[in-house]
């Protein structure tokens, strides 16, 4: 009777540990402010870093933008434990409306909080860049 309870209480613990075994995603920022940019110069871009802390593989199953301004580009590799990855983020303003943003993107994984949601702000200006000064000669 002793060696089944000991048994059952050994598969118990393992099943306990291989529960807790998800991977875990962490980003360096979850907001990126753009800064102040001209309308002329509308395509702006970034990066969102983060690490897997958890300790299984990391599959990010896909991401989601909040409009169609904004295009998100990540790798469909899993990540092992510890290791690290990027999404990259191109905003194009380009014939829209100037003035402050702020823009949404979903980032859907396997972890056990299977939802991150990241942004990018910042102020596109109607005022054109200046133009750099021709030499004289």
């Amino acid at each position: 009777m002793k060696r089944l309870i000991l048994l059952l209480l050994c598969m118990l613990t393992l099943c306990v540990a291989n529960a807790k075994k998800m991977p875990e995603i962490k980003f360096e920022k979850t907001t990126i402010d753009l800064g102040t940019f001209s309308q002329d110069d509308g395509i702006q871009k970034c990066v969102f870093r983060f690490t897997n802390v958890g300790n299984d593989k990391l599959i990010i199953n896909n991401v989601h933008t909040s409009c169609g301004c904004t295009v998100a580009k990540y790798s469909e590799e899993p990540i092992s434990p510890g290791g690290s990855g990027e999404i990259s983020i191109t905003y194009n303003g380009a014939g829209k409306m100037p003035g402050k943003f702020k823009k949404s993107i979903q980032v859907f994984t396997n972890c056990e909080k299977d939802m991150v949601r990241l942004f990018i702000m910042g102020y596109m200006s109607d005022v054109p860049s200046p133009e750099p000064e021709k030499k004289q000669e």
